[in-house]
């Protein structure tokens, strides 16, 4: 009897195990039980996903996990490795401390008796994440793209204010016509190719090349796939669903949004790159150059829009347009050094957003619910723990020394060398980037310490314990990105090497 190694199914189990989730809570009336179990079912994943990174980064390997065991073309397939399981777990932690932090939020701006179903949407976008890092086919892809946007949808909405109607379907539209330029790209690749698992698509496209044949389909469907993930991931100039989304959304949701949602998609179309289309294709078709040249205008003009807002949530969510563009100019640089920045300022956002989000929305509440800048002078001094994990996440974005946004533009910097062509462009944005990041967060950093007058004072927040713990955590986070990056770079490296193969 073949042995079954049962760290192998630690992809399955994790997606299965957060959909389940999603439908025990449906039996649950009351939000605090709802909540507990999905804090146990992301711990229980983070722990697997763990034990799933130790072994495929130890071991070099890299597995697929055949869904019901029905042979490819029909199959669904998991693919597993070093980079799947490394964003698994920061997928995880990160999910853990922000719900944890901001479940607060959550009971006091959700109406109890929808807190059960909030958290049931939570579960199903956790899933659906999950999915998009591990999935090794396209139909799998889409369904868990569709997740994604539905429960997204629901998170933002959540609410129930008339702000959070409109953000919704603003954020729906716009997702939507990416979902719909995907599934477009996806349908006309089954008609070349007459494969959905990823790697019987890449042998069939890299005949195509090889041949000629269908070359210009080739491109437009390389287009729509790419346009479609652009759009859902926002970005630049495909942006404008987000300010107003996480302007209407409770802290929770705008953090797990911004630090996760839009990375699962990002995550899908490196994937994409290495094993469907191959990065010789990608550079073939210029589809990296385009990737660069927008991500380079994000760097600017996401940091140029924050700039201009006096509302902390919506200079946040320009800031998050910003990094976006850090990221794709990381993948447009054709190189694995550029993709080995692109994707450690994927873990090194996800752990400071969500942060400064949750920080935000302690802000808020700290100035009786008004939500521009200026009327959180002092609001540090009445709750220090959430002004330093603010000042530490907007140092981080700045990039700072000793945090995580350092290192990405010290890795983006490096791998400018190593991209013909495009050195003088990055290093010139790079630095117009960092000196616009500095003054949108500065100016919020100080104002948020700035002491006010004697009359205006209003008494010292006392934190939870779950709130505490979070911030700390995010804190540590950040300073091990920061600081023991080392170990974390290496496995991206080897991942890159291993989809490459």
């Amino acid at each position: 009897m073949e042995h079954i190694n049962w760290i192998h199914n630690i992809p399955f189990f994790s997606i299965f195990l957060a959909m389940l989730s999603g439908i025990v809570t449906a039996l649950v009336k009351n939000g605090k039980t709802a909540f507990k179990i999905h804090i146990g079912m992301v711990l229980v994943v983070f722990i697997m996903s763990g034990l799933l990174l130790v072994s495929v980064s130890t071991n070099n390997e890299v597995f697929t996990f055949m869904m019901g065991h029905f042979p490819a073309p029909w199959g669904n397939e998991l693919r597993a490795g070093p980079l799947e399981a490394l964003m698994a777990t920061t997928f995880s932690i990160v999910m853990l401390l922000t719900v944890s932090g901001g479940a607060q939020f959550v009971f006091k701006d959700v109406v109890e008796e929808k807190q059960p179903l909030y958290f049931i949407m939570l579960n199903a976008l956790f899933g659906a994440m999950l999915a998009l890092v591990y999935t090794n086919d396209m139909f799998t892809a889409y369904v868990f793209i569709e997740i994604n946007t539905i429960a997204s949808c629901a998170l933002i909405m959540a609410k129930g204010t008339p702000q959070s109607m409109v953000g919704t379907t603003h954020y729906l539209v716009i997702s939507l016509l990416g979902s719909g330029l995907f599934l477009l790209g996806v349908c006309i690749l089954y008609s070349i190719t007459g494969h959905l698992l990823f790697p019987q698509m890449q042998e069939s496209i890299l005949e195509i090349i090889k041949t000629e044949a269908y070359r210009m389909p080739l491109l437009v469907v390389t287009g729509f796939m790419f346009i479609g993930i652009a759009i859902k991931s926002a970005l630049f100039p495909f942006h404008s669903m987000l300010p107003g989304a996480y302007q209407a959304a409770i802290p929770t949701s705008s953090g797990i949004l911004s630090g996760l949602v839009l990375k699962s998609y990002i995550i899908l179309g490196i994937k994409l790159i290495y094993c469907v289309f191959s990065a010789q294709v990608m550079h073939t078709l210029k589809i990296t150059e385009v990737l660069f040249a927008f991500g380079l205008a994000g760097m600017v003009m996401g940091s140029v829009y924050a700039m201009r807002e006096r509302k902390m949530k919506r200079m946040l969510a320009y800031s998050s347009v910003a990094q976006i563009g850090y990221i794709y100019m990381g993948i447009g640089m054709a190189s694995p050094v550029g993709m080995t920045a692109a994707c450690f300022h994927i873990l090194a956002h996800a752990v400071t957003k969500t942060l400064l989000f949750i920080c935000c929305g302690s802000f808020v509440e700290d100035s009786d619910g008004k939500d521009k800048i200026y009327h959180m002078r002092g609001v540090a001094l009445r709750n220090p723990l959430a002004g330093i994990g603010y000042t530490i996440g907007a140092l981080s974005m700045i990039g700072i020394p000793l945090l995580a946004g350092f290192i990405s533009k010290i890795y983006f910097a490096t791998a400018s060398v190593y991209s013909s062509g495009k050195m003088v462009a990055v290093l010139i944005v790079l630095g117009v980037s960092m000196v616009l990041n500095a003054l949108y967060f500065l100016p919020s950093v100080i104002a948020i310490w700035t002491p006010v007058k004697e009359e205006e004072k209003k008494p010292a927040v006392t934190n939870s314990p779950a709130f505490a713990t979070s911030i700390v955590g995010f804190i540590i986070l950040n300073l091990i990105l920061g600081i023991c990056y080392r170990p974390i770079t290496h496995i991206i490296q080897m991942s890159i090497e291993l989809l490459a193969q």
